[in-house]
């Protein structure tokens, strides 16, 4: 690590001051542009140690930048992770309240929440599927911090990878029933269609981002547990969303999920 815990503590107040009052800020690494990986997750880490001393719960894990077209959106060549939390979760059909948010996009995601632990190095997709209770659609709604959404792969991690909202609706399905590779995905904004895509779009297979979850947590130690709801990462590019846009993502054998912004 290149950076000290108080420096630690003093970007993650940052971001997350950033976060809580919409604002938008300047990416991190302009002013410490020789912070490492470690340093990146010791911030986001950080961050996740203030929310939950105010009283706040994880919700689940996620994954970012894991579509071919959201890494050639965002200049990026590897996944990142992160995780939502409780007040991040809003209800399918309901309304979300731009003016909590910065610059709002939109993602649909196939998510996966497991019955067994998952534990790395190692771990692949087999054993992914093996651990998997159900799958199920949502729309995760990212809101970088940084200016413009401009950012570099160690500045996002630090941000907690652009965790905002999500939005999980449609139905429980058993992944052996499903072929996640071709399941096909539309997403609509004010009843026209803006992107479609299939699972494949996911690294190859969307169950690809939880292994390599699973192998980084290992790192520090850490597992899946079992009973943890996963968000793989945008099938789709992420589409900007403004008050009075509605959105719908429509998942082949998932059903639906849909969402207005205010």
């Amino acid at each position: 690590m290149k950076l000290d815990q108080t420096t630690i503590a003093q970007l993650a107040e940052y971001l997350e001051n950033a976060e809580l009052n919409a604002r938008d800020v300047t990416k991190i690494t302009d002013e410490y542009p020789d912070m490492d990986w470690d340093d990146c997750y010791a911030i986001q880490y950080e961050i996740r140690r203030r929310k939950e001393a105010r009283g706040h719960r994880i919700a689940g894990m996620k994954a970012g930048l894991t579509s071919r077209a959201k890494m050639k959106q965002m200049g990026v060549e590897t996944p990142v992770f992160g995780f939502v939390f409780d007040y991040m979760s809003c209800p399918d059909g309901g309304e979300i309240k731009t003016s909590e948010l910065i610059h709002p996009k939109v993602e649909a995601e196939i998510c996966f929440v497991t019955k067994a632990p998952l534990r790395g190095p190692g771990c692949h997709v087999g054993a992914v599927l093996a651990a998997t209770d159900f799958v199920i659609p949502a729309v995760e709604i990212i809101d970088s911090r940084y200016r413009d959404f401009k950012f570099d792969l160690k500045s996002v991690i630090a941000d907690n990878t652009s965790s905002s909202r999500f939005v999980v609706g449609g139905r429980m399905r058993d992944p052996a029933e499903l072929d996640l590779r071709t399941l096909g995905v539309v997403l609509e904004k004010n009843g026209e269609v803006v992107s479609m895509a299939a699972g494949a779009a996911v690294l190859g297979h969307p169950a690809i981002p939880v292994a390599m979850l699973a192998n980084q947590l290992a790192q520090r130690g850490e597992e899946i547990p079992a009973g943890t709801f996963i968000m793989t990462g945008g099938v789709t590019e992420a589409i900007a969303v403004q008050a009075g846009d509605h959105v719908m993502a429509r998942f082949q054998d998932l059903g639906s999920v849909s969402m207005r912004f205010v």
